[in-house]
This record gives structure tokens, C-alpha cells and sequence, in this order.
């Protein structure tokens, strides 16, 4: 058991069955070999001295316990704490839902953090309680339960898609981690609701969950071709590791729906864990509520507690876009968005007729004059530079960038200033903790409602935000909103 896990704390979580904690701990029941989410229904609750409290399934799984059937806890929502820190294993963690291993190997995730094997398995066995391989596998694990359950292909193609790399290894997995055959979990599940390329999944989120901000920010800003929001349904377009896909998300009152339509049933972790960033599924809103509780912040939060900070599904695509709405309105910014993917773009026509492009990847815009689509000079400039310096691996964009290094690296290219490295760094880094001072949007919603117009006093007032800064902007940006006035009424 790792020693960062309050002993009391959690057996008073799973005394009272708090859903909030369902993703923060896992428990182990030592008398059953089974591990649950801390809100597992079972009617007897275990004693406090046949308990052991665990960071991760993966870690569970190591100590030689198998899941519950009844919870799930392998569908539970993801840990906030690894988007929250920006460590070396809070990068690896995110990275690892990205897929990196399934990709690269143990190798290239240790590359790409600049660390060795050796260092970054030490690290992880440390900090939550299981190796990068123990992670990998938990996630593949949970893939193929997705895909066992959901859809009716053959379990060889279930097998190499989770990521496995043999029939055999799928099945040991699966009986190890599942106390049930793939057959039996076939029989268990609802089956035949997906066809070749296509699967519906329910995605678990955290409560109090207000998706309508997030559509409203999806359609206003998403380029055209690309995103799609009607009648409260997201749809948008994907570029994943095998291949493209699209998205259509349609959000309820306790989870997510998603249909995802892909090339390559292999890239599905991938493609859930883009989606769940892009609507920042695994905040933990209570911890924010209480942060801003007792602060001038508390009132606006309470009139929404579950808004969320929209994400990205590629970091590179964010940044692009965020240069494009630089220093004018929204609707020029997405014009502009919507004229670059029309002219550079991967054209497709599988996704319907509101998704007929892929937005165009870092090599591509590289190497184009992105004059015709109408932007300044200057940002062409600057769209050149932050392409090519990805391209030469010289930024980096990704889920597991260092957040630091990686602004610093943004601040240095040709047009990109302070207000722009920080939206990307809340967007496409999923920084919690940002505050951009320079959005005049901001500034004057902070007036409005009372806080310092001197930049310098409102920086050292939102310092008392932090961790939770980025949800700050987006709880007094909401203050402009129909919807928040309506709620406020």
C-alpha cells in the first residue's frame, strides 16, 4: 500500500459509499482477493483490518487482487491527480493513457520523458504502487472489456486491438484481472452494439457534471468541417496514432455517450481518453468548490459547480487555433480555423456531411503559405514557426509535455505571447492552474463582480485560487453567459 493514502480518510469513503472519492483509491478486500471502487454497492461492508487502500487499479492488480463485478471499478473515472501535477509521473501517467506504451514500448516512454527505464519504473512504483508494463496492461485490460462487451467482433481482433500482444496473454489477463472468461464476459454484456469500425460507449464523470458550457465553448470556437454541435450533441473529427475517427458525444445527467467511428479498433483507448480530456471528464469539482470556498469566488461557483475548462484532443491543433483567434472576435477566430482546415485539411467522407475534413497535422502546415485563408503576415509567421518546431520535436504539444519547459519553449517563437501560452497551456496541457491576466474579457468580468481592476492586485488575489486557477477564468468568464445570469436569477 503506498503511504500518500490517508488510512482513515479512505475507510470512512467507502463506510459511507462517496461516490466523489470513485477514482482517487482503489480498495482491496483482503478476506475476498476482490478490488472495488470506494461507492461499491455490496451490502457488507468490509472490516478495517481486511482492507488495503491502493492508487490505481494497476497497482490492485499487482498486490493479486481481481475486480469487482459488481462496481466496475475498472470504469470508474480516472484520477484528477494526474492531471493536476505536472511531475515526472503525473506526465507518464497521462502519456500511458495516451498510449504511449501500447506504441512505443517502456522504451519510448521513458525517451520521450528523458529518463531511463530504470528511473521511470522506480518512479512509478514509488509514487503509485505499480510499473509502467502493470499500467499498461490494467488499460488494456479495461479496452477489452469495453470490446468484449459491446460489440460482437472475434476475440483475436479484440485481443490485438486492447493492445495484447498474443491470444494468450488477452486470456490470462482477462481471467486474472476479470475472475471471468472472455466468453463469459461476452455473455455478461449486452453485445452485437457494434459493427465494423464503429462502438457506443458510456463514459463515467464525475458529479455535479454542466456540459452546457462545454458545447456552447465546442461550438463557438471548434473549425468548421471539423466539430459539430446540434441539439446538444458534439461531433467532431479525430486523428489518432492508426489512423482518423470521429466522435458524436452526446452528454446525460450522470455520464457521457459516445459513438466513435474508427479506423483501427486499436486506437479506441487513445480516442476515449482524448475525449475525456477535451471534456474534462476527470475533474473533481467538490476539491475545486472547496478551494474557492470562503473566497470572493465562492458565490459564482455555487451557481454552477460542475463547469468544467474545454480541453483539446491535439495539442497541436489547439495551439494553431488559439494563434488564429489572437487579438479578434471569436467568430473571425473560427472563420479563419474553418478556412485552413477547407484549404489544408485531410479531406473525408465517412463521417457524415457536417464532418468532411481532419484538421491539418504539424508536417503539413510546415510546409504551405498559409496566406490564402486571409490572416496578417505576422501570424503566418508565427503558425510556421510553431509547426516547424514541433515537426523538429523541438516543442512539445503532447499530454506528458513539461508544462514549464513547454511555455518557456512557446514564449520563445515569433507572435506568441503571454495570453496565447497560457490558453494553450490550459487547453492543450491541461494546466489547472492558469490565470491569464492579459484577457481583457477577464479583467473586466473580475470588475463586474467586485475584484481589483490593477492587474497586480488580481494576480495576487487569484494566487489564493491555486491549484484551481484555470477553473477561476472560466467560473468569472461565465458570468457573461445568458445561461449563468439565468441560473443566477
Amino acid at each position: 500500500m503506498t503511504t500518500t493514502l490517508d488510512f482513515d480518510r479512505c475507510y470512512r469513503a467507502v463506510e459511507i459509499r462517496d461516490h466523489r472519492f470513485d477514482g482517487w483509491f482503489i480498495t482491496g478486500v483482503t478476506s475476498t482477493g476482490i478490488y472495488c471502487r470506494p461507492s461499491c454497492p455490496t451490502p457488507v461492508r468490509p472490516k478495517r483490518q481486511n482492507v488495503e487502500f491502493y492508487p490505481t487499479a494497476a497497482a490492485a492488480q499487482r498486490a493479486g487482487f481481481r475486480a469487482c463485478k459488481r462496481c466496475r471499478p475498472d470504469a470508474s473515472p480516472g484520477s484528477p491527480e494526474w492531471d493536476l501535477r505536472a511531475d515526472l509521473a503525473g506526465r507518464a501517467m497521462r502519456l500511458i493513457a495516451d498510449g504511449v506504451i501500447d506504441r512505443d514500448g517502456v522504451s519510448g516512454l521513458a525517451n520521450q520523458l528523458a529518463v531511463s527505464e530504470r528511473n521511470l519504473t522506480r518512479i512509478l512504483k514509488t509514487e503509485v504502487g505499480a510499473s509502467p508494463i502493470a499500467l499498461a496492461r490494467a488499460q488494456r485490460a479495461q479496452t477489452a472489456r469495453i470490446l468484449i462487451e459491446t460489440t460482437d467482433l472475434p476475440f483475436t481482433q479484440v485481443c490485438f486491438a486492447a493492445g495484447f500482444s498474443s491470444i494468450r496473454q488477452f486470456n490470462d489477463t482477462v481471467r486474472e484481472v476479470f475472475a471471468l472468461s472472455p466468453t463469459m464476459l461476452r455473455s455478461k454484456g449486452a453485445g452485437g452494439s457494434g459493427s465494423t469500425g464503429n462502438i457506443a460507449i458510456r463514459l463515467a464523470v464525475r458529479q455535479p457534471f454542466s456540459p452546457t458550457p462545454l458545447l456552447e465553448w465546442m461550438a463557438s470556437h471548434g473549425a468548421e468541417g471539423t466539430v459539430s454541435v446540434d441539439d446538444r450533441v458534439l461531433r467532431r473529427t479525430l486523428s489518432l496514432p492508426r489512423g482518423l475517427g470521429a466522435a458524436t458525444i452526446t452528454p446525460k445527467s450522470d455520464h457521457v455517450w459516445c459513438e466513435l467511428q474508427l479506423d483501427d479498433f486499436a486506437d479506441l483507448s487513445v480516442a476515449v481518453s482524448r475525449i475525456r480530456r477535451l471534456l474534462d471528464l476527470d475533474a473533481d469539482p467538490h476539491s475545486v468548490a472547496e478551494r474557492f470556498a470562503s473566497t470572493p469566488l465562492e458565490a459564482i461557483v455555487a451557481i454552477d459547480p460542475g463547469l468544467r475548462v474545454p480541453g483539446a484532443v491535439d495539442g497541436f491543433e489547439q495551439a494553431v487555433t488559439t494563434v488564429l483567434g489572437q487579438q479578434v472576435s471569436v467568430a473571425a477566430g473560427r472563420t479563419f480555423a474553418g478556412r485552413l482546415v477547407a484549404n489544408f485539411g485531410t479531406e473525408v467522407d465517412r463521417f457524415g456531411d457536417d464532418l468532411g475534413y481532419v484538421f491539418p497535422d504539424a508536417e503539413t502546415l510546415a510546409a504551405v503559405d498559409t496566406a490564402p485563408i486571409g490572416i496578417t503576415g505576422a501570424r503566418q509567421r508565427t503558425i510556421a514557426a510553431l509547426a516547424k518546431s514541433v515537426v523538429d520535436e523541438a516543442l512539445d504539444l503532447s499530454p506528458g509535455a513539461e508544462r514549464e519547459a513547454t511555455r518557456n519553449q512557446l514564449l520563445a517563437l515569433p507572435g506568441i505571447g503571454p495570453w496565447t501560452a497560457d490558453i494553450i497551456a490550459m487547453r492543450a496541457l491541461g494546466d489547472t492552474d492558469i490565470f491569464p491576466l492579459g484577457d481583457l474579457v477577464l479583467r473586466k468580468a473580475a470588475v463586474s463582480f467586485g475584484l481589483p481592476e490593477d492587474p497586480k492586485q488580481l494576480a495576487e488575489l487569484a494566487a489564493n485560487w491555486s491549484p484551481w486557477r484555470s477553473y477561476a477564468t472560466h467560473h468569472l468568464w461565465a458570468t457573461t453567459s445568458a445561461d449563468r445570469q439565468r441560473k443566477a436569477t
